[in-house]
């Protein structure tokens, strides 16, 4: 079965910046399972989808992304005041950490700036905002999305959503 609308694809990655340093990997450190997403439900960025759609399990492949590809240019005005309690991921920060925020679009990943006891200035840009990126990927398998997953938008079981 090829990766089309609406397929599961469990995979493994590796992720490398423009100079060939590793960012992250599937198969490294505690990451052994698969990734599972589910194809054309805006789960992984819209470049990665577009390259790997068409292939099947036991297809491997390298592509490299442009900026405007992955997470897109940097934006230097990014740059926000939040309170404190709204960063999630740790207790005690420092510049330069990446927090998580709840916003009207979401989840978003955010770098801290300057921290202040009550307030935080973060940097909204994604942390590889304005990187060229390589993705080295080895699809494991492909199967048709069940009902469920469709409509909640993600995949379920090992390496997706768990319920």
């Amino acid at each position: 079965m090829k990766i089309a609308k609406d397929t599961v694809v469990q995979l493994h990655y590796s992720l490398f910046d423009a100079e060939g340093n590793m960012i992250e990997s599937t198969t490294q450190g505690n990451h052994k399972d698969p990734v599972a997403y589910l194809h054309g439900h805006n789960n992984m960025i819209k470049g990665f989808e577009s390259e790997v759609e068409g292939m099947e399990a036991g297809a491997e492949g390298s592509f490299t992304l442009a900026p405007a590809q992955a997470y897109g240019e940097r934006h230097d005005n990014a740059v926000a005041r939040v309170p404190v309690k709204h960063l999630q991921g740790a207790k005690n920060w420092k510049k330069g950490m990446t927090a998580w925020v709840e916003t009207d679009q979401g989840t978003r990943q955010v770098t801290i700036v300057k921290m202040g006891r009550f307030m935080a200035d973060v940097d909204t840009n994604h942390p590889l905002a304005g990187k060229t990126l390589r993705f080295d990927v080895r699809i494991e398998s492909v199967r048709h999305a069940t009902p469920e997953e469709i409509d909640h938008g993600h995949a379920h079981g090992v390496g997706g959503h768990q319920h």
